[in-house]
């Protein structure tokens, strides 16, 4: 039986571990408490000075900065934070609670769990891959396209606070995101890891794939050479752009065909992902382009970009990856923010519609501005009318357009967020904030927006007010404010698309 070791954290508290290894990782091995509330990673190799003055500043002012502050408890259920700092037998270790369940896997591989996965983490990888998504994983465990833009949204807030806290992951990737597609939900993890700013240098490049192409093109030169280019926010923004494009596409946005040293694997892989690095969708050159022939049928059809391109992700998706793997490819300081991602992702979410063939692989897609929506990955043509509203908000005594569109379907709700624009869907909202002001629902033949809790609704096409509990239909051309007295009030023309 193992032993139960008692030892005393940096700041003073006494905590246990279990002296048994239950994972390992580049750096680190991690244990178990007894009561398995929380984990104790201790570094393999003697740490310097630095390394702990750095933890230190992640487990304390850091940590406070984001927790305990208005919406603290927001980012504990998108971060597995490490809380407390311990030494023992002369190895430093760090505290973190224990993955939430949503993060292990319950059910596993197809077939009778025909790899033994049951139980453990969801590392992200196992969700990114075509192969996987088509062979391998049980279809309880897959969650539906939907989910996924949840579960970049989460990742994108995650480190937008980062950012904004002055923090770089430095090796943001499939390895440090554990991910629950059928909940929708993502944690990011490996936190000890951070770029602290000013302060302390990184201590990994980061993980295959995720690495900036300066990270790559510099990385021969000397940690002192001015000119050697190092994990920072900037870097960071390319892997969370890699990381959306891999969950919401099922392959590597930079992983074509080209090949730029055939004799020399090791500089081929730095020069295609360093300075020669090519978007495989880039329409100004096609000579990184996936060639069918070169997959497996098991990837098909998602790892071919000529069946399913990237722009099946709607308009706004579509031009942040432009600006990652085009524009901003090998000019850091073009590349979208976190910020911008989480913007994108949720004006997005807003355009999505359920397909009507239950046998689609993904369930949902993204409205594609068609008279007639047609779902990209089935091809299954949407029966019936759709409303959209478009929402304007008053500007100087003027109603303008916020560039903002909920395509709505059956039983979908309606939030603050959408009839107010000075409310955005984030850690700031209240629970009460957060409640559905109203829904959607198809009910004998007609579109109704039924009012719960919007005092002053009203359809202003027919100067009727909606009390609360009452309805009104949604008709090509309806335009329905949600208040006359309430700042930012926003003011909905409804278009019906489809027959």
């Amino acid at each position: 039986m193992a032993e139960v070791i008692t030892c005393r954290a940096t700041d003073g508290t006494e905590l246990q571990f279990v002296n048994q290894i239950v994972a390992s990782g580049g750096m680190k091995d991690v244990y178990f408490s007894p009561d398995h509330s929380y984990v104790v990673a201790f570094f393999r190799e003697q740490t310097d000075l630095n390394t702990t003055e750095r933890l230190e500043s992640i487990v304390g002012k850091y940590r406070e900065g984001i927790f305990q502050q208005i919406g603290g408890e927001y980012w504990k259920n998108l971060f597995c934070w490490p809380n407390k700092i311990v030494f023992y037998n002369g190895m430093l270790g760090v505290v973190s609670p224990v993955y939430q369940d949503d993060f292990f896997f319950s059910v596993g591989s197809k077939n009778n769990d025909f790899l033994s996965i049951k139980g453990k983490e969801k590392n992200g990888r196992w969700f990114a891959s075509a192969q996987n998504q088509n062979t391998v994983l049980a279809a309880e465990e897959r969650g539906h396209w939907f989910n996924y833009f949840q579960v970049c949204l989460s990742i994108s807030r995650a480190m937008r606070r980062m950012h904004a806290a002055g923090l770089a992951h430095s090796d943001l990737s499939f390895n440090n995101v554990l991910v629950a597609p059928t909940k929708g939900r993502a944690c990011i993890i490996d936190i000890d890891g951070l770029v602290v700013p000013d302060k302390f240098p990184p201590e990994v490049l980061g993980t295959r794939g995720f690495i900036a192409p300066e990270v790559y093109e510099t990385k021969h030169l000397a940690l002192s050479d001015p000119l050697r280019i190092l994990p920072s926010i900037k870097t960071d923004r390319h892997a969370l752009a890699v990381l959306i494009y891999f969950y919401l596409l099922y392959r590597d946005p930079l992983e074509g065909c080209k090949v730029w040293d055939i004799n020399d694997a090791d500089r081929d892989e730095i020069l295609g992902r360093g300075k020669c690095a090519l978007f495989i969708e880039n329409p100004h050159d096609t000579s990184n382009h996936v060639r069918k022939s070169d997959l497996k049928k098991t990837q098909l059809p998602q790892a071919d970009p000529a069946q399913i391109p990237y722009t099946v992700c709607g308009s706004y998706l579509k031009e942040l990856f432009d600006r990652s793997f085009i524009v901003g490819l090998h000019k850091p300081e073009l590349r979208p923010t976190a910020q911008d991602w989480e913007d994108a992702l949720l004006k997005t979410i807003d355009l999505m519609q359920p397909c009507q063939n239950p046998d689609c692989s993904h369930k949902w897609f993204v409205f594609d501005d068609t008279s007639h929506p047609r779902c990209p990955f089935c091809g299954t043509v949407h029966k019936g009318v759709i409303p959209i509203l478009n929402f304007y908000s008053l500007r100087r005594e003027h109603f303008t357009t916020d560039k903002l569109r909920l395509v709505v379907f059956d039983k979908q709700f309606l939030y603050l967020w959408h009839v107010n624009r000075n409310f955005s869907p984030n850690e700031k909202l209240t629970d009460e904030q957060k409640k559905s002001v109203g829904y959607f629902i198809f009910h004998h033949g007609m579109w109704l927006l039924v009012n719960q809790r919007l005092p002053d609704l009203e359809d202003k096409t027919n100067n009727r007010k909606i009390p609360i509990g009452g309805a009104v239909e949604l008709s090509d051309g309806k335009q329905i404010l949600f208040s006359s007295r309430d700042t930012g009030a926003r003011l909905a023309i409804v278009q019906c698309v489809g027959k």
